[in-house]
């Protein structure tokens, strides 16, 4: 592997192709990229600026791959979607700065039924063998951990954080900076901040080391949690609990974030306490 990385070619831009790479003709390729061996990058591609991606990487469709991204052996980006009313439409594929894309992760572009685009924002950590379906978007500084799979249309806000073999059912929202626990299937919405965890996943409270490691104070994490309890640990009906919660907390930026969450779409179902 040594002797093949010393034959690496270097470009006019300061990008380096590995000769054993195929990169169409028509792939638009930033400076200072680094694409290895084995490579194969489609003509429909664009790579930001000093983006590596390691070996034995595959990039089709219309998919762009922002700067300074970094992509490891065997993934693949912008593949066809596992969906049989797939036609070959051309869809989009979008990863963000900075993101890495661990080994035999799998992110598939987008659906004319879908949002027509798989997006996966900057700053992201996507570690082995994570599955992105068809129509996801993750949002920026998201962290999927190990055997991970996505099915179609979901969408994962800024910041959470998703356990090991945790597994996702199709549409499902999950809110910002929340956080699942391993080995945990959800099947239902799970809201900003809050913490999911089991078989099937139940609400087991907030997800307070991740609130304090994005800088929010004690004083703000206490009123979310009087409020979480308002909204999911009382006796009565959801939507009575839920209009106590917003006449109480709504100045409450955080809450209010939870409960534009719920709002967004009442025909969800969500994830809640036992």
């Amino acid at each position: 592997m040594d002797a093949m990385l010393d034959q690496i070619a270097e470009t006019s831009m300061g990008t380096q192709i590995h000769p054993t790479a195929f990169v169409d003709s028509r792939a638009e390729i930033g400076s200072g990229v680094s694409i290895g061996p084995f490579c194969t990058v489609g003509p429909d591609v664009t790579i930001g600026d000093g983006t590596t991606l390691v070996s034995h990487v595959v990039v089709d469709g219309h998919t762009t791959i922002g700067a300074g991204a970094k992509l490891f052996p065997f993934c693949t980006v912008g593949l066809e979607p596992q969906d049989f009313k797939y036609k070959g439409e051309p869809t989009r594929c979008e990863v963000g700065d900075r993101t890495h894309v661990r080994e035999h992760c799998t992110i598939h572009r987008g659906t004319v039924t879908g949002r027509g685009v798989t997006s996966v924002g900057s700053d992201c950590l996507l570690m082995a063998v994570v599955h992105v379906a068809h129509d996801c978007h993750l949002g920026n500084g998201v962290i999927v951990a190990n055997n991970v799979v996505m099915g179609g249309h979901v969408s994962i806000g800024d910041g959470a954080v998703l356990g090991g073999q945790s597994a996702i059912h199709q549409f499902v929202r999950i809110g910002r900076a929340a956080m699942i626990g391993g080995v945990t299937g959800v099947g239902d919405d799970v809201i900003p901040f809050g913490f999911a965890f089991g078989n099937r996943a139940q609400l087991v409270g907030l997800n307070v080391v991740g609130l304090r490691r994005r800088g929010v104070d004690k004083a703000q994490i206490q009123q979310l949690h009087v409020a979480y309890k308002v909204l999911f640990g009382h006796e009565g009906v959801f939507q009575d609990r839920l209009e106590e919660t917003r006449t109480r907390f709504a100045a409450d930026p955080l809450v209010a974030e939870v409960l534009a969450f719920i709002d967004a779409d009442r025909n969800r179902k969500m994830v809640r306490p036992d």
